[in-house]
């Protein structure tokens, strides 16, 4: 749990900034090697949720691969540490320039989404005389149950392959000579807690898979990620169910003999390891409604503004009566709100807050809005020295 003696001198360091506990990253890390190791299955993480560079080589050392989304994803993931062969490239927009850049630093596949990107990748390839390792990623209408914009797997979604784009992609398979398909890719969204909703993942992809591909067709089989944390309670459950998510592909996913299943996760691994920390500039309002006015804005957190999202907010400096507030940045938004109605130890000016669970998609989606600076970051096992 963080408190104001764990931060130490950063007490009187301007803020805001990220707070990385680099212990539980590593426990966390540990989790994951552990229950995915126990049925052999391979992680890669899914650098969209926090690319901080001494994040990334922290988890690069304990073996995982890499999940990319865009060209400069895969460059930092291989400057980082990542082994070239452990990264996978998915992404319905990929450039010419951002294929080629995979294709020179012979990642280990990329996770195909229409039938045109198929053609693309093969004619850069043929170009380089390489054979490409590809996976189709299917769309498999399920729904996740979570927040419309971390919804993937939907027919309306944009992202994977319908059914009638696999059977076009069969059909002009046997022409792209620069390709090899080594199999299929599958994700329907994020921040899923319900292990039901995997169950009726692996249901439909056993399905697809046997419906629209002989046996042996290939080996390689990514589920994607989406396992979620608490948002709630992140203190008593830092760690998410790992156990429970490997468990429920490994009972309910029908595997040929020399398949082995790849996941992707991201928000797991990181969130629960960052704490956006801010300090109260102003308390303002009436005795019937009083706004806490930090100085992080939606600029630095945008989760709230952007998802509906909740975060846990601790008043790190008081223990005085509890209180009722709106916790809000300085941005012109209406939008910029951390929080509404939240009880908190009485804020006064110069207090010090924690919004925890910022590790996923927090710095990473930080930006100049309002011309704000960028929030920096510091490690719990650095000497607490900004970086």
């Amino acid at each position: 749990m963080i408190t104001i003696e764990s931060l130490g001198k950063l007490e009187s360091t301007p803020t805001p900034f990220y707070f990385y506990d680099t212990n539980l990253l590593d426990q966390t890390l540990q989790r994951v090697k552990e229950s995915s190791g126990r049925y052999g299955f391979e992680v890669h993480y899914a650098i969209k949720a926090n690319a901080n560079r001494k994040i990334l080589t922290r988890i690069a050392s304990f073996g995982l691969g890499a999940d990319c989304v865009s060209g400069n994803e895969v460059e930092l993931a291989i400057k980082c540490g990542f082994d070239p062969k452990k990264i996978v490239f998915a992404g319905v927009g990929k450039t010419d320039s951002e294929i080629e850049l995979a294709l020179d630093s012979s990642i280990f596949c990329f996770h195909s989404e229409s039938v045109q990107e198929l053609i693309v990748i093969n004619q850069l390839a043929a170009q380089r005389s390489i054979i490409a390792k590809v996976a189709l990623r299917l769309n498999p209408d399920v729904k996740a149950g979570t927040h419309a914009h971390i919804t993937t797997g939907m027919i309306e979604n944009k992202f994977g392959l319908s059914v009638d784009e696999v059977i076009e992609a069969k059909r002009i398979l046997p022409s792209l000579k620069n390709i090899n398909i080594i199999g299929l890719h599958f994700h329907i969204g994020s921040q899923i807690t319900n292990m039901e909703v995997f169950k009726t993942l692996s249901s439909k992809a056993n399905q697809l898979k046997n419906e629209l591909f002989p046996k042996n067709s290939f080996n390689y089989i990514n589920m994607g990620g989406g396992l979620g944390i608490d948002y709630t309670r992140p203190n008593s459950n830092p760690i998410p169910d790992f156990e429970g998510y490997f468990s429920t592909f490994n009972q309910n996913l029908v595997l040929e003999s020399n398949q082995k299943i790849h996941f992707e996760l991201g928000r797991s691994i990181v969130a629960q390891c960052g704490s956006l920390i801010t300090k109260v500039t102003y308390v303002k309002g009436s005795s019937k409604h009083q706004f806490a006015v930090v100085d992080a804005g939606m600029n630095d957190l945008i989760r709230p503004a952007l998802y509906d999202a909740s975060h846990s907010i601790v008043n790190l400096s008081s223990n005085g009566n509890i209180l009722t507030y709106d916790v809000v940045g300085p941005v012109c938004e209406s939008a910029d709100c951390f929080a509404k109605e939240i009880p908190l130890p009485q804020v006064q000016r110069g207090d010090i807050l924690a919004i925890l669970s910022c590790g996923a998609y927090g710095e990473v989606m930080s930006s100049r809005y309002n011309m704000r600076e960028i929030p920096y970051a510091v490690y719990s096992q650095e000497k607490l020295e900004p970086a």
